[in-house]
């Protein structure tokens, strides 16, 4: 047994980096995330942001996506392609927000992804599933 006077030291080789002016700190190279991962924040964080959008719209708070985007302070163009994100397939929103693998498209993708018919929705689910 150790003493209560002993010290235990536990080294875990992390880096701290400067990204964007903040400090953040990267695991190290042979790491590897465990199996119960969740979905990337900032995927989830558009979904939201697109469902707030629609349903502003919807109750006609804004008329045209120009307004929207005024309101908001982005580009129109910006705007446009992440409203997108409320009309996904519902099995594709499902997998992307209730799902415990982590995605393998990328925001941006999704994006055109949602101007697809609903029946391609089991397309997308083997986009979404395959690991780069």
């Amino acid at each position: 047994m150790t003493d209560p006077n002993d010290t235990i030291r536990v080294l875990i080789p992390l880096k701290v980096r400067k990204k964007n002016g903040r400090p953040k700190i990267q695991p190290p190279a042979d790491y590897s995330p465990s199996a119960d991962r969740t979905q990337d924040p900032h995927i989830l964080r558009a979904i939201g942001r697109a469902w707030s959008w629609r349903r502003r719209m919807e109750a006609g708070e804004f008329a045209t996506i120009q307004e929207l985007a005024e309101a908001v302070g982005l580009a129109e163009r910006h705007v446009s392609r992440q409203l997108r994100l409320a009309y996904l397939a519902p099995e594709v929103l499902k997998r992307l927000t209730c799902g415990r693998e982590a995605s393998a498209v990328s925001l941006y993708d999704l994006s055109f992804l949602a101007g697809e018919v609903w029946g391609g929705a089991s397309k997308a689910r083997i986009r979404l599933s395959a690991v780069p």
